[in-house]
């Protein structure tokens, strides 16, 4: 059995969930390699290509299930005032 962490979500305050720590882990070190700290930012498909190279294929086997990792990481990061949100379209995403 995986170790789990909290994760919480930038749309639901207050609520937590249960996550695999490894996984979470190796998507959020890579969402933070790849996101830049200055406006206008990423945008979810800029991420998504950006982090695939960046994931261990022990975890994320030819990037299965990133796209909900990158999701689930990047509310968590915006919960926990890390990562902004841009008011574009298409939304776009930049570190604090």
């Amino acid at each position: 059995m995986s170790d789990k962490i909290d994760v919480e979500n930038f749309t639901s305050p207050g609520k937590t969930y249960r996550v695999d720590a490894a996984k979470y882990a190796a998507m959020r070190d890579a969402i933070m390699n790849i996101t830049p700290k200055t406006a206008p930012g990423l945008t979810n498909a800029d991420i998504k290509q950006g982090v695939l190279q960046h994931l261990p294929d022990s975890l994320f086997p030819a990037g299965t299930t990133a796209g909900w990792w990158i999701k689930c990481v990047q509310l968590d990061l915006e919960a926990k005032g890390l990562m902004i949100r841009s008011k574009t379209s298409p939304l776009r995403f930049h570190l604090t």
